[in-house]
């Protein structure tokens, strides 16, 4: 059978440049790249400055995404398949909403602002994909992902190649030269500001995974690729290596390096040339906390993991390995804050169970049962802080969370859904609940009722009921349990926490 193709383009608005990729997809996944290009914009140097995106940068913008308009004429590509994003410079500009919109009216270009964990997630399914199977370490032992970009840093701890944790930290190179640049200058007081922003952060990171453990350092940005080519080895046609000892070296040699010198020694553009050094002594001082022996390089963005993303839809078994890294990911969040992993787990099994056996009575779909599994994974979390109000406490800590693969919305619709798995129904006059919108809400009740139910079956946190089975009467949900205890406890919690299921979905809920 003749495969078909379309022409798909992504358009990228970073801290430092505007670049564009364009690939042929075929069916089955497949794709073939046909152009890339790219021009420097300092974009990021106007917002970690002046908080916003100043006029002469916004016309520089036009300018070049006009020409890049011209361009996918050239090449045929319909709107429907260019793709637009932007990361960290936009993420931080205070007129971002006026900026997304001029370029719009202007080019026709539509925009969307990624999150940190967003791009997170992207630029993870482009290492894997560049890796395959030629690291085999990264799926036996721990490891680190790391980008440095203009305005932020994005780190990915890996246990066995499952996420643990993912942050975005608001470290990048320009943010580095500024502050740089406060200090006259000195390359002493840059090594001391780096060295104390990394040793803080490494102390939090430890927290989720010890650093020293790290046996397989991935390093995914744009600077390492760069010494990549000058000092490393190829692993395949998207994969590159460098041993420990030759980067560290390097990082020294040209640590003293003016951007004149960058560009004179290295022969590299002016453009990549001015953030080059420091981000280079950023994965230098990550990688001498690590066991790596090898500094990983994939030649690959956040472009080529959106273009997986549109090349692959909706496989299977890829979602289904995403979700277990969300889970994974929440996990670790709740092992941070010391919770009853038994108990937590143990009423996220049996939310499962009620998702899946009610499915026609609550329409949502495998992602919402994602969401709902983390929701009822933390729902205890905020036990940490203290046991009275800890509803309360856990909304707090999973709405100013990182958790991989969750958007902020997501996550407030989790915190929500901690918020009121016990204790008063949502009214409105709760800030949080009304903030979101009308499908978010009904979303959120439909999650918390079934938690509400999960969470009275376990109410002794004692894992009596080990399993159970759902028959549905015209009038009520029976729940039949597996056990050999009195379950005198669990039909107490039912009675005070089942009311909010039966407003819901109109069911009475009896445990038999």
């Amino acid at each position: 059978m003749e495969k078909t193709n379309r022409l798909v383009a992504i358009l990228e608005i970073g801290s430092t440049g505007i670049r564009s990729l364009i690939a042929e997809i075929y069916d089955a996944g497949e794709w073939k790249f046909m152009d890339r290009a790219g021009k420097p914009i300092a974009l990021g140097r106007d917002v970690f400055t002046s908080g916003q995106v100043s006029r002469e940068s916004l016309l520089e913008c036009l300018t070049v995404l006009q020409n890049f308009r011209e361009l996918l004429q050239g090449w045929g590509i319909a709107d429907e398949d260019i793709h637009c994003i932007a990361t960290s410079a936009l993420r931080a500009a205070k007129n971002r909403d006026v900026f997304v919109d001029r370029v719009h009216q202007e080019t026709g270009f539509n925009f969307t602002v990624v999150e940190g964990i967003e791009e997170n997630r992207l630029m993870y399914m482009a290492v894997r994909f560049a890796m395959k199977n030629d690291v085999p370490q990264f799926w036996r032992a721990s490891s680190m992902i790391i980008d440095v970009g203009g305005g932020s840093t994005e780190i990915m701890l890996l246990r066995r190649g499952k996420m643990v944790a993912a942050h975005s930290i608001k470290l990048g190179t320009i943010l580095i030269d500024q502050q740089s640049r406060l200090a006259l200058g000195s390359v002493r007081s840059q090594e001391r500001y780096l060295n104390e922003t990394i040793r803080n952060t490494s102390e939090q990171l430890n927290a989720e995974m010890v650093l020293s453990h790290v046996r397989t350092f991935v390093v995914a940005g744009a600077d390492a690729r760069l010494v990549a080519a000058l000092i490393g080895r190829e692993v395949n046609e998207n994969c590159w290596v460098i041993a420990r000892e030759e980067f560290v070296k390097f990082a020294e040699r040209v640590q003293n390096y003016s951007v004149d010198d960058t560009v004179q020694k290295l022969h590299i553009p002016f453009a990549d040339a001015e953030g080059f050094v420091p981000g280079i002594l950023v994965y230098k001082l990550f990688l001498e906390r690590t066991a790596a022996v090898h500094v990983v390089v994939p030649l690959v963005s956040i472009r080529e993991g959106l273009l997986i993303d549109m090349a692959r839809g909706v496989d299977p078994e890829l979602q289904e390995d995403f979700f277990s890294q969300v889970i994974a990911s929440a996990v670790n969040l709740g092992r941070r804050f010391h919770y009853d992993e038994l108990h937590n787990r143990h009423v996220a099994n049996l939310c499962l169970t009620l998702f899946d056996e009610l499915l026609r009575e609550h329409g949502m779909s495998r992602r919402e049962r994602m969401m709902l599994e983390v929701a009822a994974t933390l729902h205890d979390v905020g036990m940490f802080i203290r046991g009275s109000g800890h509803q309360k406490h856990g909304q707090y800590i999973v709405a100013n969370s990182e958790i991989f693969g969750l958007h902020q919305e997501e996550l407030d619709i989790i915190a929500n859904v901690i918020r009121y798995h016990r204790g008063d129904l949502p009214s409105p006059t709760d800030i949080d609940y009304i903030a979101l919108q009308k499908d978010e809400r009904i979303l959120m009740l439909k999650m918390t009722s079934i938690l509400r139910v999960a969470d009275a079956l376990d109410r002794g946190h004692s894992q009596h009921i080990r399993s159970i089975t759902v028959e549905k009467k015209s009038e009520a949900i029976l729940l039949h349990a597996q056990g050999n205890y009195d379950f005198s406890l669990e039909r107490i919690g039912l009675e005070e926490k089942a009311g909010l299921f039966q407003d819901v979905f109109g069911y009475k809920v009896i445990l038999n």
